[in-house]
């Protein structure tokens, strides 16, 4: 006979973190994504889950189109389509991996 014993804690991980300038603002209204990015809570967005089709159809159109969306290009290069494209990625994929995690973000 034997005993095994497991203490197992669950915790929050961050499964994703990433910063993008507000000077991308324009662009992403324009992309029908801005809400979705700064002001999930606004829409009553609550997991990763819910940024999945509307973070597809943003970065489509934004790819349509480059042209359409690199006029908001900022001047001083802060904020710049070839930025915001990878950016809009790397955060879609995120969710679809982790579809299941809380949205939190802080502007």
């Amino acid at each position: 006979m034997s005993l095994d014993v497991t203490l197992r804690a669950v915790r929050p991980v961050d499964v994703f973190t990433s910063n993008i300038t507000h000077n991308l603002n324009v662009m992403a209204q324009t992309a029908g994504i801005y809400k979705y990015i700064w002001r999930p809570e606004e829409l009553g967005i609550k997991t990763a889950a819910e940024l999945i089709e509307p973070l597809r159809t943003g970065l489509r159109l934004l790819k349509s189109d480059p042209g359409r969306f690199k006029r908001y290009d900022a001047s001083n290069g802060w904020g710049t389509y070839e930025q915001f494209v990878p950016w809009v990625e790397a955060y879609l994929k995120a969710c679809e991996e982790n579809p299941d995690a809380e949205v939190s973000v802080c502007r």
